[in-house]
């Protein structure tokens, strides 16, 4: 915890416990700092993490950020591919408005450093003379496939985009003299004029766990930012901190919620013990398959004509399916057909945290299975983080939009935090 303490900017309070800041924003993950960075400089912004820093779901994300950046990609496509993940129940105006500032976000995340992979040089002179967004930096990124989308729009930073995206905007963060980060601050309610009928957040109540002590937070407005609610499972992707208690502290002050029954199962969570590291998706959009092992067949070829790279829901069915049926505890994701080279140089995080769990994947499958990765209800927002309280916002997975309906597409994720966040400020 101290050496936490000294990496980040923490600010040393006087005697009182109350501290008054502009806007509060609880959670620091790509959602809370997006919008800390968009709000003016004018403004005093605390920003609270229940623990370290990049202990947050935004930190562990692999694939990337989905938006239409090929010339030959109309967001029309990306809204029509994000309607047939979400089985009809997205909403509809929230999610063309978001997915429509696609572009804008990613270029945004370019100016802010994120040090995104890059299509081969000698192949950046013919596309950018045949792409007329070839002035913005996001004509050279490389895109790649996943469960879902009809075409190539992923934007990537090998295969670790969210510790790439999150500390570039933590340096901007640290830089600014305008944000005070708080980390191992756990906000425990928020605070409203609840005489008054029309309701008003006006802070919170947070726990110092530095210093084991109770502090009131005054504000403005609060941007709450906290995440899921993934580890209410045995086994999940999203790391300790993500119970659920921004849902809950919302509900206390009276937002609506939606959706909370429907939770995203990732098809493919390493099965290896309690582990919660995901196998990205990315591999599956370049040629990875699913086999069964205790019959061999390569089982999606016969539940869906998009195979592996159907969305998520239906692979993640499919997989539990074959682990009932054979009576196993895994399926095999088999990429050994693809050039080893390939694989070390676009998954280096995947090869080598597998590679030292003693599974060698260009020679061996991975032993998958699915695991909770996401809720896609929460408290309900429009697309510029506005709750039913005066002077509270939401942003991110504790958010409910409507963009992921019932079964999030793969990678939209990281692009509603930064377009909501960027919309709140």
């Amino acid at each position: 915890m101290s050496e936490a303490q000294s990496a980040d900017k923490v600010n040393t309070y006087n005697s009182t416990d109350i501290i008054q800041t502009d806007v509060l924003i609880i959670g620091a993950g790509l959602a809370g700092l997006s919008t800390a960075l968009a709000l003016p400089t004018s403004l005093n912004i605390t920003v609270l993490s229940k623990a370290a820093l990049e202990v947050c779901s935004s930190h562990y994300a692999q694939g990337g950020i989905a938006a239409s950046l090929d010339k030959n990609d109309r967001v029309a496509d990306h809204i029509a591919d994000t309607l047939i993940a979400g089985a009809g129940l997205c909403e509809a105006d929230n999610t063309s408005s978001i997915l429509s500032a696609g572009q804008q976000a990613v270029q945004w995340l370019c100016e802010q450093g994120v040090p995104f992979t890059l299509i081969p040089k000698q192949e950046r002179q013919q596309h950018d003379n045949a792409n007329p967004l070839a002035a913005l930096q996001t004509s050279n990124l490389h895109l790649t496939k996943e469960g879902g989308h009809g075409c190539r729009r992923v934007a990537h930073a090998d295969d670790a985009t969210g510790r790439h995206v999150m500390e570039a905007l933590t340096v901007k963060v640290k830089a600014a003299s305008n944000i005070t980060v708080l980390p191992f601050h756990e906000a425990l309610r928020l605070l409203t004029n609840s005489a008054n009928p029309n309701k008003q957040c006006q802070g919170a109540l947070v726990f110092d766990h530095f210093n084991q002590r109770k502090l009131t937070f005054h504000s403005r407005a609060v941007v709450l930012a906290s995440g899921g609610l993934g580890q209410l499972f045995k086994r999940a992707s999203a790391p300790n901190v993500c119970v659920g208690d921004g849902v809950m502290m919302a509900w206390q002050a009276g937002c609506r919620l939606a959706n909370l029954e429907f939770i995203q199962f990732h098809p493919t969570g390493l099965a290896l013990d309690d582990s919660s590291f995901l196998i990205s998706e990315a591999l599956r959009g370049e040629g990875g398959r699913l086999y069964c092992p205790q019959t061999g067949k390569r089982f999606m070829l016969e539940v869906d004509e998009r195979a592996e790279l159907a969305p998520r829901d239906i692979v993640a069915r499919a997989i539990a399916e074959q682990i009932n049926q054979n009576g196993l505890g895994y399926v095999n994701l088999d990429v050994s057909h693809l050039p080893a080279e390939f694989l070390r140089e676009h998954f280096p995080q995947i090869y080598q945290t597998l590679f030292e769990l003693g599974i060698d994947i260009t020679k061996q499958p991975i032993p998958v299975a699915p695991t909770a990765h996401y809720s896609c209800g929460g408290v309900v927002t429009d697309a510029n983080g506005v709750t039913d309280v005066v002077g509270l916002y939401a942003a991110g997975e504790v958010a409910y939009t409507g963009l992921h309906g019932a079964n999030r597409l793969a990678s939209n994720s990281l692009l509603e935090c930064v377009v909501v966040g960027r919309n709140i400020a």
